[in-house]
């Protein structure tokens, strides 16, 4: 019996390690077939800065693992739930708020963002793609865990937005490249066993924008009201105060600042 088939004997260890790599690049299941040199999904090559370029091949042409998931429909206009998909430093601060997440983004630039889920996770990831329906980002980011320490990876993410009798659904698409060999091949060999615990974590993102974007409809007194006294930069605020038609109400009616 080898090191490897000797651990994922015992399923207490292979359901931590496969937790572990999951909850760091929310991605499992195995990758069939050959694909074209560069995703068909974005713009030309060089059109992206030469490092980006081969960030993107590096995990398209050579992905550890991928996964597809439908997640939960958001019942939010089309163009208000796209505020939100576009403003995930302000939706996960609503969430923190509602006591629905305890995810964390900065925007550090235009298209660039930090992430931490406060649970060892963290990493960095650029919106490479903004269509009316789809958004694709690439990411970096790193776990550290008791057993398996530091696993890193980059991932290439495809989120797709279709709006359906007055509600939003939603599809992931993700590829992931794990740079810890062991993390890689523990995930492919349990993702039968397991393959519903990657789903679950690939749909929590998708039901807290969700979740967020309905209160934000359903209460915007108070989302309104939350929003303006939240410690954010107004390029920030505005975008999402302006998809609210109750907020941008509120100010038409807010006297001028003398």
């Amino acid at each position: 019996m080898t090191p490897l088939q000797d651990r994922t004997d015992r399923q207490p260890f292979a359901k931590k390690n496969l937790r572990t790599t999951v909850g760091a690049l929310a991605v499992v299941a195995a990758v069939g077939g050959s694909l074209p040199p560069w995703p068909p999904f974005l713009p030309a090559r060089d059109t992206f800065p030469p490092d980006l370029a081969v960030s993107v091949e590096r995990v398209w042409t050579d992905p550890t693992l991928s996964r597809t998931v439908r997640g939960r429909s958001a019942s939010v206009p089309f163009d208000t739930y796209l505020a939100f998909v576009d403003a995930p430093d302000v939706t996960t601060a609503a969430a923190r708020f509602l006591k629905l997440a305890r995810y964390r983004v900065t925007a550090l630039a235009a298209d660039w963002y930090e992430a931490d889920d406060n649970d060892g996770s963290r990493g960095i990831y650029r919106i490479l793609l903004r269509e009316p329906h789809r958004r694709v980002v690439l990411s970096w980011g790193e776990h550290r865990g008791r057993i398996l320490g530091a696993i890193g990876g980059s991932a290439l993410t495809v989120i797709d937005l279709r709006e359906r009798d007055g509600v939003v659904d939603q599809e992931l698409a993700a590829y992931v490249r794990i740079d810890n060999a062991f993390a890689a091949a523990l995930a492919r060999l349990l993702l039968p066993i397991f393959g519903h615990l990657a789903d679950r974590k690939l749909s929590e993102g998708f039901a807290v924008t969700a979740e967020v974007a309905e209160w934000a409809l359903a209460h915007p007194g108070d989302f309104c009201a939350w929003l303006r006294r939240e410690p954010l930069p107004s390029e920030r605020r505005e975008p999402l105060l302006q998809a609210l038609p109750a907020c941008r109400a509120e100010d038409q009616l807010s006297p001028p600042d003398s």
